[in-house]
This record gives C-alpha cells, sequence and structure tokens, in this order.
C-alpha cells in the first residue's frame, strides 16, 4: 500500500525568522515609509525613536546585508533625477515578506509586553 504524507500547510515566511534586533526593527519602520537610501534611513530610526537609537554604518549596512539575504527588502532599480541625488547612495524598499515580518514582531512584543504587564510585580508597581 502506497501512502502519501500529509501535506503541511506553507508555513508564513515572517514566521519562520527569529525575533528581530531592534536596528532591523527601526530599519523596516523608516521603510515601511517609502523607499529611502542609508543615510535617510539613519535618520528615520533617531527621529522615530526621539534620539535613542543611532543606527551607525556598520550596524546599518550589515543589517541590510541580511535583510537583503532574507527578502525583508530589496535594492531599488529607480533613481531619483541624477541631479537631485548622489550616483553613490543605495535606495531600498519593503518587500511584502518585510511587511509581514514587521507585523508579525510588532504582534509578538505586545503579546510579551502584555504578558510582562500582567505579573504581580507589574501590578505591585502600580500600586506602589
Amino acid at each position: 500500500m502506497n501512502r502519501q504524507k500529509p501535506s503541511k500547510a506553507t508555513p508564513n515566511p515572517a514566521e519562520a525568522l527569529p525575533p528581530l534586533t531592534p536596528a532591523v526593527i527601526y530599519i523596516l519602520v523608516a521603510l515601511a515609509e517609502g523607499e529611502r537610501h542609508g543615510y535617510a534611513i539613519m535618520q528615520e530610526a533617531a527621529k522615530r525613536s526621539g534620539g535613542a537609537v543611532r543606527l551607525g554604518p556598520g550596524t546599518l549596512y550589515a543589517a541590510i546585508g541580511r535583510m537583503l539575504e532574507h527578502g525583508l527588502i530589496v535594492e531599488c532599480e529607480a533613481r531619483p533625477e541624477p541631479e537631485k541625488d548622489d550616483s553613490r547612495r543605495r535606495y531600498y524598499r519593503l518587500t511584502e515578506r518585510g511587511s509581514r515580518a514587521l507585523a508579525a514582531e510588532a504582534q509578538r512584543l505586545e503579546d510579551l509586553a502584555r504578558l510582562a504587564l500582567s505579573t504581580k510585580a507589574m501590578r505591585e508597581l502600580k500600586h506602589a
């Protein structure tokens, strides 16, 4: 008798990723608003974090390299007008997978925060 293996549902690629680092989250958030080059991503992360997060070039471009490998972002082929841009800049945009990863990470963090806030220690802090 020839038995077929049960088919597994295709896993959501965003869920297959480990928890995202803060740098990756800030990059995804910056790109969720539209295409940006590296320096603009660094500025947006600093702005969104109130200056608490400052992505250095090493951190930024190492994270971008990993994100490109995982399909979370892509390098854009279209460029701004040459007189309005530096030809050395690389522009990036969020992919659908990147959007799903950001949404999954936001949900994971929300669930984690809800869990922490529900603990006895947190309730006691509120009443102290």
